[in-house]
């Protein structure tokens, strides 16, 4: 098994993904996992759901670049989830959200590296395809640095590859614990009733990142198939006996999101339940994925144009769920 004595490092250890990842994790038979966080309250309060010796606890931020190389020695895999994500906060923080998304991002290409790494795989969103807000931007940038930082670790053993999915069911600060807190007072806000987003859970989520760490050449950004589903069949799930309320989409809001744009298509491949976008950098070799299949002209990966629609029963059972059941 690849992950078999492995040592990993996971930054933003003790968030949502990070969290369910580590539990996940262990069960493939790590040597240890390494978690890579701010928050010593969090870190204190996942020590005592997760009682495992295999499982260290780092108390670091991604922007102090000693503290990042410290964490990385001996380490083989990082999966890098830290980050501000947002939207408000980020616009309201602009140079926090460029030192942490960016800043933190190149920090830990030069010390991957220097500490002989040998694979670290970066989660981005689909905020980054075209993007509105500052969180997306960041993103997009950080995207740029993992998929060139191959350039830079051409002579090494390091690779680097992002992947990109859409919303996260239950994730904080998600427009799902925001409906069923809502819910009890009877009112439940929209901010346009024709936007569509991209769904999945955790569980998946964590699952498509171990999947694509295994599978990983290195400078590919991977993209689930994954669902839609409107805002408005949301709300009816979540809230049907609640009145809506429209107060329109907030600032840097789209009505439907990216994962592939049409210019991405042309250098992207179905790989069966994903589709992977292959680097195109003449300036350092990367195997390149001919078992899938090239994309047709003008392929858009869009929320509004999915063909693979989450139903009111489908979200009903993916909530209802307990944490760490599967979900599809």
């Amino acid at each position: 098994m690849f992950w078999k004595g492995k040592v990993l490092l996971v930054t933003g250890g003790t968030g949502s993904f990070g969290s369910v990842f580590v539990r996940e994790i262990l069960r493939h038979d790590p040597a240890a996992v390494r978690i890579f966080s701010r928050d010593e309250l969090k870190q204190s309060e996942l020590q005592g759901r997760l009682a495992d010796d295999r499982v260290r606890y780092f108390i670091g931020d991604v922007r102090d670049r000693d503290r990042v190389s410290r964490a990385l020695d001996g380490v083989n895999v990082v999966i890098h989830a830290a980050a501000l994500k947002q939207v408000p906060a980020c616009e309201y923080n602009p140079l926090e959200a460029v030192k942490t998304n960016i800043g933190g991002a190149a920090n830990l290409i030069e010390c991957a590296i220097d500490r002989g790494v040998e694979r670290l795989v970066a989660l981005s969103t689909d905020k980054a395809v075209n993007p509105v807000n500052l969180y997306g931007a960041t993103k997009l940038c950080a995207e740029k640095l993992f998929v060139q930082g191959n350039s830079y670790a051409a002579a090494h053993r390091t690779r680097f590859s992002c992947v990109r999915y859409g919303n996260v069911l239950g994730s904080r600060g998600s427009v799902v614990p925001l409906f069923q807190q809502q819910a009890r007072s009877g009112v439940i806000t929209l901010t346009d009733p024709r936007m569509t987003r991209f769904w999945l859970t955790l569980e998946q989520g964590v699952r498509f990142v171990i999947r694509c760490t295994e599978m990983m050449h290195g400078g590919e950004v991977f993209v689930p198939k994954i669902p839609s589903m409107k805002l408005t069949d949301l709300a009816e799930a979540i809230a049907p006996q609640c009145e809506r309320r429209t107060i329109g989409a907030r600032p840097g809001e789209k009505i439907h999101e990216v994962l592939i744009t049409e210019d991405e298509a042309a250098h992207s491949r179905d790989i069966g339940d994903s589709y992977v976008i292959e680097p195109q950098h003449p300036w350092w070799k990367h195997e390149s994925w001919d078992e899938g299949k090239r994309l047709p002209d003008g392929f858009r990966y869009a929320s509004d144009l999915n063909d693979r629609w989450l139903s009111r029963a489908d979200l009903e059972a993916l909530l209802a769920a307990k944490p760490g059941e599967p979900r599809g």
